[in-house]
């Protein structure tokens, strides 16, 4: 099998669906890409890791790394396939003193583990022909860990500079809204927090 490695590009937002959020992955030194229709939990606990928010309770994901950590098992290699009704799921490889498993998974929560276990991601090239496409810099920009964009769904006041607040004020913000698990808002607040100067 003729297999692709892939990088999370990141999360976009569907302004006409509410609810609606696709990840972007990217073939590794080109510029064609796979989005990944998601839904908000799952855009959620992906931004929170990428935001590296710290949630007070381990979420699904987090439990699921520890898990395999605990057994001495380690997720080896995620594969994104396409299922015959246009779905995408995913086989996750994972090695442990039993020998080795493949487990079939959501394509979501395979990508939400990988990202928390320094998994590489990986597809076939016929999936990449079928649902892949050549990003362009015309295209609509995708919300990384590493941009001015708020969490899903937020509306980002850092873009505009409305949030007079201090930095140990909104340090403080973060953790109430992780306690309260509004983790879309403490990753708003928590690149908020970044854009401010040291």
């Amino acid at each position: 099998m003729n297999e692709i490695r892939l990088e999370l590009i990141g999360i976009t937002y569907n302004q006409i669906e509410s609810g609606v959020y696709a990840l972007i992955l990217q073939e590794v030194g080109t510029r064609r890409r796979i989005p990944i229709i998601i839904g908000y939990s799952e855009a959620q606990t992906i931004e929170c890791k990428l935001q590296n928010i710290q949630p007070p309770r381990p979420l699904t994901h987090d439990m699921t790394a520890s898990i395999l950590r605990g057994l001495g098992a380690t997720l080896s290699k995620v594969l994104i396939r396409k299922l015959p009704n246009g779905v995408f799921a995913a086989d996750l490889t994972i090695d442990g003193p039993q020998g080795r498993c493949i487990i079939d998974a959501r394509s979501s929560d395979a990508i939400a583990l990988a990202i928390r276990t320094d998994t590489p991601i990986f597809t076939t090239r016929e999936v990449l022909d079928e649902a892949g496409f050549e990003y362009t810099e015309d295209d609509k920009p995708v919300r990384t860990a590493q941009s001015s964009s708020s969490a899903p769904g937020g509306a980002s006041r850092a873009a505009t500079g409305a949030d007079p607040r201090t930095r140990a004020e909104l340090l403080d913000a973060i953790n109430r809204a992780s306690e309260a698990e509004d983790y879309e808002e403490a990753a708003r607040l928590k690149k908020l927090l970044d854009s401010l100067p040291k």
